[in-house]
């Protein structure tokens, strides 16, 4: 059975999810970002019970299409800006048509109606979190930051930069306070 989980969104999330369901005694058959396959056919009550012991953990369990297609989203984003080790050099409307099989239009609009921010929004804040970590660890300046990330120029990845956090790069990464966030509160 596949169960579809919300927030489940990097390699922690999935050993955290693996951990409750091995717990629990369910024979874990495959686990990916959002969605784990277990060997058993779960009831009502079991899937209710699996809910809350996942809740305690940051996760719930997504029973609608429209919101595992929501999840999808986020998560193929997070993966892509998170987790790639290639510069993002990526058009993200035919990216997420390619991986989803549906129109960007259509995506764009239930994500929006979902989630009250657009794709667009929801990309950029992703790559700012990319892009304040990378300032902390201090190993890239800011044009291979910018190149990394997929920006045009530095001046684009600073004016972007600004617009989500208030602060210049150069600025935040002086400061070295802890500003970042957790990318299930994104």
């Amino acid at each position: 059975m596949k169960i579809h989980i919300k927030n489940m969104v990097c390699h922690r999330c999935k050993l955290a999810v693996e951990a409750e369901l091995k717990a629990s005694s369910y024979t874990l058959q495959n686990i990916e970002l959002g969605e784990a396959t277990v060997k058993e056919e779960l009831t009502a009550e079991q899937l209710e019970a699996l809910n809350i012991q996942l809740k305690h953990l940051g996760f719930e369990l997504i029973d609608d299409r429209k919101s595992r297609l929501v999840e999808k989203i986020k998560n193929l984003i997070v993966e892509l800006v998170h987790h790639q080790n290639e510069p993002l050099h990526i058009n993200l409307s035919s990216y997420l048509s390619n991986q989803l099989h549906y129109e960007y239009n259509y995506l764009s609009n239930l994500f929006s109606e979902t989630e009250g921010t657009t794709i667009e929004k929801y990309y950029i804040s992703q790559k700012v979190e990319k892009v304040k970590e990378l300032l902390i660890y201090d190993e890239l300046t800011l044009s291979q930051i910018a190149y990394q990330m997929g920006y045009s120029s530095v001046a684009y990845l600073s004016s972007q930069f600004k617009k989500e956090t208030g602060l210049t790069p150069t600025h935040f990464k002086t400061i070295k306070a802890n500003k970042r966030r957790n990318i299930e509160e994104l």
